[in-house]
């Protein structure tokens, strides 16, 4: 599933084509990408026809285009979001007027843009169908700050509000994050996982970040000192950035940004997809386990299993668990 570098590298290609634009036609090929729209495609038709694209905004692993009735220059709060989420496999696809394809196969949606820079065709792509689009209202965030990555208002889609400020929004409560860490008795790869914390990470950015961390993922939270949990969310915002600068992570052709091309971050992981294989670091093979069903990779040397001292009554490590 895509993670926040895939994500924010489909944003900014998206950003730069459709701001401004005006969404002229829609044209829904599977339905069920439109699942969340109680009068279905005709409501999501209804709903953004003839509405502009203000910007492309992101929070964690969600995107959405804010709407607004009038040019985007002149728009000071969004009357509306066209929301989506890749799901497993979403892909946007973007068109020149000039040079637009039959559609895809797995493309499920198509919406025809009117633009000043030549009317483009915006394609959305699900082979799996876990993504969808949604046409919904906006709330205010509790914070006051922008929203998300992409806009400066305060307005998210209400499918959104429940998730937390991602690791690269200079808006993130970074001390919360990091006493969220130390609490609780799930692992701390857990907690890196539970959107409603810090969003935007998944597994290959979990492992890579403890990697770099050099905790192990099944750490209980509670036994990770005040120091590696500042370490671990800063190796979180590191690896968040050297992935973005590469495009993202490909591993197939599910993930691909709005022209088509793919990441290349795949060949600086570390840990994930590593099994096997010896440790940059120390030169350790590096290990893999079914964790809370997920695929978990970590360095036994690196990253050292905890174990709990006898008789010992602390809550809370004392010295950095590492």
């Amino acid at each position: 599933m895509p993670e926040l570098p895939e994500v924010e590298t489909v944003r900014r290609g998206l950003d730069r084509r459709v701001t401004g634009a005006v969404i002229r036609r829609v044209e829904i090929f599977r339905d069920s990408c439109v699942r969340l729209m109680p009068g279905g495609a005709a409501q999501f038709r209804d709903e953004v026809t003839d509405m502009t694209c203000l910007s492309v905004a992101r929070r964690g692993k969600f995107l959405w285009i804010p709407l607004g009735n009038g040019p985007a220059e002149d728009a000071e709060v969004p009357e509306a979001s066209l929301s989506a989420h890749l799901g497993m496999s979403g892909q946007f696809r973007i068109h020149s007027a000039e040079a637009m394809p039959e559609p895809h196969p797995h493309c499920r949606a198509r919406l025809s843009l009117q633009s000043g820079a030549g009317d483009l065709t915006l394609d959305f792509l699900d082979q799996r169908t876990f993504g969808y689009l949604h046409a919904e209202e906006l709330r205010q965030t509790e914070d006051g700050h922008p929203a998300g990555t992409g806009t400066l208002t305060p307005y998210l889609p209400q499918s959104v509000a429940h998730i937390a400020r991602d690791a690269l929004d200079p808006a993130l409560n970074v001390a919360a994050v990091v006493a969220a860490l130390g609490r609780g008795t799930r692992g701390i790869k857990q907690v890196l996982l539970d959107q409603t914390v810090m969003s935007g990470v998944g597994n290959i950015y979990a492992d890579e970040a403890l990697w770099r961390a050099r905790v192990h993922p099944t750490r209980p939270a509670h036994t990770v000192s005040f120091r590696a949990a500042t370490t671990v969310v800063e190796s979180v915002q590191q690896v968040m950035a050297d992935a973005l600068k590469a495009g993202g992570t490909s591993f197939d052709s599910l993930y691909v940004n709005v022209n088509g091309e793919s990441g290349y971050f795949a060949r600086d992981l570390d840990a994930y997809g590593r099994e096997h294989e010896p440790c940059s670091r120390c030169g350790a093979s590096i290990r893999r386990e079914r964790v809370s069903g997920r695929s978990t990779h970590w360095c036994p040397s690196c990253q050292r299993r905890y174990a709990p001292r006898r008789n010992s009554t602390a809550v809370r490590a004392k010295t950095p668990g590492m």
